[in-house]
């Protein structure tokens, strides 16, 4: 008898575990999928969700992350699977569940409003308890289930909501009252000089002088801010730009925050010193580096940085390809573990090198060279690898290859299939941009694009993002618009196929028609309203790259429309300009753009593509080229052209001379 009670009892137990299942379960989100069996009774975003908030009169609750956000897991596994906090929650909320790589529009809504209440960045997941009538009366990020790490627990805030409505007065005071601080200002007198000169202080007074980056930690790449650096640089030699840009890339790419063993870059940092990484991969970090790496390279002639984007690229490939398009991101978690899947134990590697007939020098060399030591820098046991020497050792690659085979015996982080249309793009300008370096990724990048057209532009209609072997629902965002034409852009420089400039025109059209209403530009075109803002800290902001896309279209299709468009936005828009620059590096590089202005360089297809290598190499970060019927080359502006020669060489020398002065 007591038998047959144990079984039923784990029976029970074991069927529990998936004894919950809420509206999240028809929804194709990885992310949200995860949450389909939870006990909390999670709605996806959408109005079915807010109408009963609204006829039941009950709180809203707002739980925005990621399906590879590690503290998404935490929260997920502290709060939303217990059984008390899902009773609090069913009872007097109506709890919503957003995918931020679904909904990046919403996520930006919110963590803006979290930076005006706060006067900081928020991060995920990102917590937002709304009224019934969706007035939002406090924000906050991850919360534990009881207090700890300086924040209230669920177990209190929750019943101390319910508490809280009941009071009319005190609910009626929603944080909604926090206004912008950046206020609209005036930019026409502004000079690119000045601003350029600007953004240099700024970014200094951020700088890590001994390690590089721009905070103490966490450490993000921030792939504008290093790029603008390497720009201005060559727009008026200023060193301390340089300076700041190649030592952190230098850092970052002997750091841990690159895969050293794999290729390719973790999302970001938790020390100063770029060892420790959150060991999450995004397409998108890694996307963005590359060109940046491509233009340091040719800077510098330093075959680390080569070796760093041709794994990069290799790694992406690999992990993040399937069915011609890349998936979103992988998680940090292995198995359950941490970063699991890339450190490692020092006394085991060893061991087993020596087993392979390596001597002990060997070993060492390449060992310590690595960082992975006895003394781990991972829980005091493990290590994960980061250049420590500058001297290379001997048998260095065949350590490397080791440690490759034997993550082939563990458990690959769980990928995320979403396919998000930005993020690819990103990810094919990149492929553009190292075909500069290596002409076997000028095919693959064309390759690529044609397979992302094909699947997430459907009767000329462009979508967000999809889940392999699932159909395109959700249309675009000007993210996607965005960095779409960017590729495209990038790869007409490389190939001047006219295609590319007919899909340009007909997606900018579609951009000022979606996004853009009485001079300010929206994230999405679904009634969210969230305005679109020149944060670029965690990838390019879209609205800044659109400016650029636009200004260089209007460059190479002479449609001054384009141009005038940037300016009326900056004027409206750029105060940011003015009072913190260096969160926003592409809007101050697209603003100088703007004030130098582009150099086209036109000639016949073939002497463009005779001439490729002759022309990217021009000293001036805003040139363009662009197929015209010409027997000579000409040099152009965007309304004019200045000088002509039948010799690129010679062409080159008179367009230095216009730049010089």
């Amino acid at each position: 008898m007591k038998i047959i009670l144990y079984i039923l009892v784990w029976a029970h137990l074991l069927y529990a575990e998936h004894n919950h299942t809420n509206a999240l379960i028809t929804e194709d989100s990885p992310y949200l999928q995860q949450h389909a069996h939870n006990p909390v009774n999670w709605y996806p975003w959408g109005e079915e969700a807010f109408e009963k908030a609204k006829r039941e009169s009950k709180l809203i609750f707002v739980s925005i992350g990621y399906s590879t956000c590690h503290w998404c897991h935490v929260m997920e596994e502290e709060s939303f699977t217990d059984l008390e906090i899902a009773t609090l929650l069913n009872d007097d909320f109506i709890s919503i569940k957003v995918d931020r790589e679904a909904y990046p529009q919403i996520d930006k809504k919110y963590q803006s409003l979290y930076m005006d209440v706060y006067g900081e960045r928020g991060g995920w997941p990102l917590s937002v308890f709304l009224s019934p009538s969706r007035e939002v009366f406090f924000i906050g990020t991850y919360i534990p289930r009881e207090e700890a790490y300086g924040s209230k627990g669920l177990m209190y805030l929750l019943p101390s909501f319910i508490a809280l409505q009941k009071d009319k007065k005190a609910f009626g005071k929603s944080i909604q009252k926090y206004k912008k601080r950046n206020k609209d200002v005036s930019l026409k007198n502004t000079r690119s000089l000045d601003i350029a000169n600007k953004v240099v202080n700024v970014i200094a007074m951020q700088f890590d002088v001994v390690n590089g980056g721009f905070a103490k930690r966490p450490k993000f790449p921030e792939a504008s801010k290093l790029e603008l650096l390497l720009d201005i640089y060559t727009l008026n030699g200023n060193q301390k730009a340089f300076y700041m840009a190649e030592k952190t890339l230098r850092k970052m790419a002997e750091g841990g925050i690159y895969d050293q063993i794999g290729g390719g870059f973790f999302r970001y940092t938790t020390d100063h010193e770029w060892q420790i990484p959150h060991f999450e991969k995004m397409l998108y970090t890694t996307a963005e580096l590359i060109p940046v790496y491509v233009k340091l390279y040719k800077m510098t002639g330093d075959a680390l940085y080569k070796r760093v984007l041709r794994e990069s690229i290799d790694q992406m490939e690999k992990n993040f390809m399937e069915e011609g398009v890349y998936l979103s991101a992988s998680d940090a978690d292995s198995n359950g573990e941490e970063g699991g899947y890339f450190i490692y134990e020092y006394l085991e590697v060893k061991h087993a090198l020596l087993q392979k007939g390596f001597t002990l020098n060997e070993v060492e060399a390449a060992l310590s060279y690595l960082g992975i030591e006895e003394d781990g820098n991972i829980d005091g046991d493990f290590s994960h690898a980061h250049i420590m020497s500058q001297k290379i050792p001997s048998r260095l690659e065949e350590v490397k290859n080791y440690l490759r085979m034997l993550r082939k015996t563990r458990t690959f982080p769980f990928v995320d299939k979403k396919v998000i249309t930005a993020w690819n793009a990103m990810m094919i300008k990149a492929l553009f941009s190292a075909s500069e370096l290596d002409n076997r990724y000028l095919p693959l990048a064309k390759e690529h694009l044609a397979s992302l057209l094909k699947r997430m532009r459907k009767n000329k209609v462009l979508y967000h993002q999809s889940l392999l072997g699932k159909a395109v629902k959700q249309k675009s965002l000007l993210e996607d618009y965005a960095f779409l034409m960017d590729a495209l852009i990038e790869g007409y420089e490389k190939t001047y196929d006219q295609v590319y400039l007919t899909h340009l025109d007909t997606l900018a059209s579609e951009s000022l028609q979606l996004f853009y209403k009485n001079k300010r530009w929206y994230l999405s075109h679904d009634g969210i309203e969230a305005v679109a803002d020149f944060d670029d800290r965690y990838y390019t902001s879209a609205l800044s790259k659109m400016l650029e896309d636009l200004l260089r279209l209007s460059s190479l299709s002479g449609n001054l429309r384009y141009a005038d468009v940037v300016k009326q936005t900056i004027e409206t828009m750029g105060a940011v300009l003015e009072q913190n620059p260096a969160d926003a590096s592409k809007l101050v590089h697209t603003f100088i753009r703007l004030k130098r202005g582009d150099i086209i360089v036109k000639a016949k297809k073939e002497k463009l593509q005779k001439s490729r290598e002759a022309i990217e190499s021009i000293q001036y970060p805003f040139v363009l080229s662009k197929s015209e019927e010409s027997d000579k080359y000409l040099a152009c502006k965007i309304n004019s052209c200045f000088a002509y020669d039948i010799n690129i060489t010679a062409l080159i020398e008179k367009i230095h001379k216009v730049v010089e002065k």
